[in-house]
């Protein structure tokens, strides 16, 4: 069982019509998958695996992606 924590964000709205319209042509994703893959991503990017600890964190942030694209446990 995966936990999940609810989170509250203000984005432009720019970015919000950009979403609605991903969103409606896309009608398999949802905005919370959109967000999970998104913030994931950034993490990856972003991030560095030099200490045991944030090698786990990186790990982690690549499971969820790739679970989060592929809609399925990894």
């Amino acid at each position: 069982m995966h936990a999940t924590v609810s989170i509250l964000a203000e984005i432009p709205e720019e970015l919000h019509e950009s979403l609605q319209g991903y969103l409606t042509s896309h009608p398999d994703w949802d905005q919370d998958r959109v967000f999970c893959a998104a913030l994931s991503l950034f993490l990856l990017q972003n991030g560095s695996s030099d200490t045991p600890d944030a090698s786990r964190s990186y790990r982690r942030a690549a499971r969820v992606y790739l679970d989060t694209l592929f809609k399925h446990a990894v």
